[in-house]
């Protein structure tokens, strides 16, 4: 029943918004029509002439009525006696004493008066301006009653209208526009979400008071008024949102803080006293506002302060401390930015509690692959498990990204059940981009990259305690990437050491220390190394008190963590010099480590890098055969690293 209601709402909108698209172009056309026939109306009851075409008519006998206007010395004449007769308009010559003598020649009744023309400017200016605006309110009144008629009967809120202003939309801008995704169930409950435990934990007990209020007032315990979900994009904190309100089968109200902004200060503050208005008709209810912190931000006093924006925050604090606790309202804001937030927003009372929404571990990963691999057709023995592993870092909304690929590509390649070999495509298509068959590599420029992606591998190999080579290619991609070398852990690490650190860096530092060691030379494709070896070196030395230099001092404080913000020094200039001098430092002696390690192992990366050239794509497993075969080059460490 509620869903036809909804679907019923929606379809009045959408009326509402066609009819004032056809009524606006009606509008328009019509203005645009009187003017044009009005304009070419004066211009045809009054043309100027020249004084010798006058002089010509006349002599030709043409002329029938002449008026001479002495104030302004214009001559206006007829050529015809009918009362629609064109009116023509002329200076007069001065000193022109023969023109009387040249009318009574011809017959020109000069004494008769001709009607005044002035008129019809203001029947011009009546028709093309005053008309058309009571038209336009009129027609717009008449429309605003038939659309209430037909679609919500008497009910003023059906008036899009606002009376005076006939119908263009001006009673709507107080508006929350908020939308009811289940009056009773939104469809979506805590078994729909995986990956997520610990916040499922926290918001079952909001979900316990909706279902069941009276338990918790017998014992005098309150709800919490509101509940901050954060975390970074697509780790699902709209999904747990509407597994609230579906566990508890309440209304869920759903509006973005963008849908509060406007330009005029006190609409959004209206807006948010419609949506709590609103929410207090359905209560028990949940309310969740996506993006708060675009209405959220903290306050200041700066010149570029928003006057808007504030008083709609001020709006929201206000009716968070109004409305009853015991009714059943619930408030949940989501935002990937909370040190961006007003304090006064995130005070107890107000928003009570701070969810983390993180993303998925392993196990959490595994769990969200099946979810999503339940809503399409999988082949017998798919190994999830192993997807899992591959993908450190992925989202919930990434993780479902890769199942639906996979599910394309098993479309493309003509099968009806998604492989393990879609799946593991899908991965890469996710991370690096589709294969980029348009490049074509030079035998040259293949040879290089297959050198530079060799020597990550062997680096990563021949150092314990790095994750295992799974996977190279030289095949580009539409990243921009011309190959890639996959390391996959078997466990997940929540602690890196120093150690574990420096390996990393050696390990990115591989594919350039091959190049320099067997072509002598340095390309630009080691870019990519570069930049994420500093970054490490740098979170080494600013961030995690790893050098001796400096010791455990924070000098970095990390921007929008959530949305991959790097750090910004917090010291000196001149310890911001020493500190760019100890993050060379560190990624050099990561860089002299891996050239000692290829050239330990020089025969293995002629080898290797051979057959990487021929195949293109080896998976870890054959790069290892080869590695640790024992063929009289066997892979070793320099001295110093044995």
């Amino acid at each position: 029943m509620e869903k036809r209601r909804q679907a019923g709402m929606d379809n009045n909108d959408k009326k509402r918004r066609q009819s004032m698209i056809i009524y606006v172009i009606i509008a328009i056309a019509l203005i645009f029509a009187l003017n044009q026939s009005m304009g070419r109306y004066v211009q045809r009851q009054v043309q100027t002439v020249s004084y010798s075409d006058f002089l010509e008519q006349v002599e030709d006998n043409k002329v029938k009525e002449v008026e001479l206007d002495t104030s302004s010395n214009k001559i206006q004449f007829k050529t015809s006696t009918d009362e629609d007769a064109q009116v023509y308009e002329t200076t007069a010559f001065p000193n022109d004493d023969g023109l009387v003598d040249m009318l009574r020649e011809h017959n020109v009744d000069f004494s008769a008066e001709i009607p005044d023309q002035s008129n019809d400017i203001w029947i011009y200016m009546l028709v093309s301006y005053v008309l058309p605006i009571v038209i336009f309110f009129g027609l717009g009144w008449w429309l605003n009653r038939r659309l209430r008629k037909q679609l919500g009967g008497d009910d003023p809120s059906m008036d899009f209208g606002g009376g005076g202003f006939g119908g263009f939309g001006a009673g709507n801008l107080g508006k929350s526009n908020a939308k009811i995704v289940g009056e009773k169930e939104t469809g979506v409950t805590f078994k729909d979400v995986a990956g997520q435990d610990e916040a499922k934990e926290s918001l079952q007990e909001i979900a316990n008071f909706l279902d069941n209020p009276k338990k918790y007032a017998d014992i005098g315990a309150r709800c919490p008024r509101g509940a901050l979900l954060v975390g970074p994009p697509g780790t699902g904190k709209t999904l747990l949102a509407k597994a609230v309100a579906g566990e508890a089968k309440v209304p869920f109200f759903s509006i973005s803080g963008s849908e509060f902004v406007e330009m005029f200060v006190g609409r959004g503050a209206a807006k948010v006293r419609d949506l709590f208005k609103q929410a207090n008709e359905k209560a028990p209810c949940i309310v969740f506002i996506d993006e708060i912190d675009t209405i959220g931000k903290r306050r200041d006093t700066s010149i570029n302060s928003n006057d808007e924006r504030e008083q709609t925050l001020n709006q929201l604090l206000t009716e968070m401390d109004g409305f009853d606790n015991n009714k059943g309202i619930v408030v949940l804001g989501a935002t990937n930015r909370p040190d961006t937030l007003d304090p006064a927003l995130t005070r107890p009372g107000r928003f009570d509690r701070r969810i983390p929404v993180e993303l998925p571990d392993l196990v959490g990963r595994e769990a969200i692959l099946k979810i999503h691999a339940d809503d399409v057709k999988m082949q017998p023995g798919v190994d999830l498990g192993v997807i899992a592993r591959a993908t450190p870092g992925a989202s919930g909304a990434d993780l479902a990204n890769i199942i639906n690929e996979a599910a394309l590509r098993a479309v493309r390649m003509g099968r009806n059940r998604v492989t393990q070999e879609d799946i593991e495509e899908s991965v890469e298509v996710v991370i690096a981009g589709e294969k980029r068959k348009s490049t074509v590599l030079s035998d040259h420029e293949k040879q290089v990259v297959s050198y530079h992606e060799t020597g990550h591998a062997i680096v990563a190999a021949a150092q314990k305690g790095t994750a295992p080579v799974s996977k190279i290619t030289i095949v580009p991609r539409t990243s921009g990437a011309l190959g890639y070398t996959m390391q996959v852990d078997e466990d997940e690490h929540y602690l890196e050491t120093k150690g574990d650190m420096e390996n990393q860096i050696a390990t990115l530092c591989g594919g350039r220390a091959a190049e320099e060691l067997i072509f002598g030379e340095a390309t630009n494709g080691a870019s990519n190394d570069i930049e994420k070896a500093t970054k490490i070196a740098r979170a080494m030395v600013t961030q995690y008190g790893m050098t001796e230099k400096f010791g455990m001092v924070q000098l970095g404080q990390q921007r929008n963590r959530y949305l991959g913000g790097g750090a910004e020094l917090t010291c000196s200039e001149g310890t911001a010099q020493q500190i760019d001098a100890e993050v060379q430092r560190i990624v050099e002696e990561g860089h002299t480590k891996a050239l000692d390690i290829l050239r330990a192992n020089r025969f293995k990366l002629h080898e290797i890098a051979r057959y990487l050239q021929k195949k293109e794509t080896i998976t870890g497993e054959e790069f290892m055969n080869i590695f640790t075969r024992d063929d009289g080059f066997a892979p070793s460490l320099p001295e110093k690293q044995a």
